[in-house]
């Protein structure tokens, strides 16, 4: 395992995502979240792997509760990281405190390793978000605070009203979808902070299994990504994926992983379905891309323009609202 030392933390470079664990949008169903899960878990912690990233939304706490089942007695093995989502306001801090503490709890754990707000909200102020990840902070029920899907801007606001280190920025990242190295990547960088690349393999897309006439009809149908149009699109690049992954005797997954974590103060946490996958997801951070490798990689995603198709908003996010 090839590991990212940030913030005084000591990070796998591949991660484990858990909104599959216990989630409808996926339809795994129980048996996965009763056992599969718990087994992904526990291979990954096998194989050095200390990044484990939950969520309170994630099955409406069902994903908290099956990593903590996971976790239990090997806590000190993993690094454990959540999520707040703030989206009925008004709120203040004694709510966003009590959120975390929540999420404690459902994991069975005394601190959250790393506690994120899974998303921007523009109708509260940072000054309240602040006030709650301080107390949160102050009262030892987390150790790092991070954010979700926000902005460089927002990110900096964030920080200056907390007057704290805010370490990590959990955003969408991958060969697919290059917006973070504008900004949020440059920025890590060089301020000793974290891009958490979630959908690293672009919801299975960069496994190039996936073309205009075999598409996924899960969760991913609302994704623009899998438009037959974009999946056209798309050929050049995953092409170059198999090539590449021939050469290397790997997998066009392993290989779009392997390209993600060379870049620094970059760690991903793709999701697994099976044991079998978590551990072809675990082998890219051994996987040694050439200079060359990665300049056809970066080239052929350059030239990727998928058709944008009308912002959605994610079901996960509708769900939680209607509640």
């Amino acid at each position: 395992m090839r590991y990212v030392d940030v913030g005084g933390e000591h990070l796998s470079a591949i991660g484990v995502g858990t909104w599959q664990f216990g989630s409808r949008e996926w339809a795994y169903g129980t048996d996965y979240a009763d056992t599969t899960a718990v087994d992904i878990v526990h291979r990954a912690l096998d194989l050095g792997v200390n990044v484990i990233d939950t969520a309170e939304v994630y099955g409406f706490g069902k994903s908290e509760r099956i990593v903590g089942r996971a976790i239990e007695g090997r806590r000190d093995e993993a690094f454990v990281a959540s999520k707040l989502l703030p989206v009925v306001p008004p709120i203040g801090g004694g709510y966003i405190a009590g959120r975390g503490r929540k999420s404690a709890q459902r994991l069975g754990i005394d601190t959250i390793d790393l506690y994120q707000v899974h998303w921007p909200n523009p109708i509260v102020p940072a000054s309240t978000i602040a006030d709650g990840l301080r107390r949160l902070q102050d009262d030892g029920v987390v150790r790092q605070l991070g954010v979700s899907n926000y902005s460089k801007s927002g990110w900096q606001q964030l920080e200056k009203a907390l007057g704290r280190p805010i370490l990590a920025n959990q955003v969408q990242y991958s060969l697919a979808v290059r917006k973070p190295e504008r900004e949020l990547v440059p920025h890590a960088q060089a301020n000793d902070r974290l891009i958490i690349a979630y959908s690293p393999l672009a919801q299975g897309l960069l496994g190039a299994k996936y073309d205009a006439t075999n598409v996924p009809n899960d969760v991913r149908a609302t994704n623009p990504l899998f438009l037959p149009e974009n999946l056209d699109r798309a050929a050049p690049l995953l092409g170059a994926l198999r090539d590449i992954a021939k050469a290397h005797d790997a997998t066009p997954a392993q290989v779009a992983l392997a390209w993600l974590i060379r870049r620094p103060n970059v760690i991903a946490i793709p999701g697994a379905s099976s044991v079998g996958q978590l551990e072809a997801n675990v082998a890219a951070a051994d996987l040694d891309l050439s200079d060359e490798d990665d300049a056809r990689l970066t080239e052929a995603s350059d030239a990727f323009s998928p058709r944008r198709g009308v912002a959605v908003v994610p079901q996960i996010i509708r769900n939680r609202i209607k509640r």
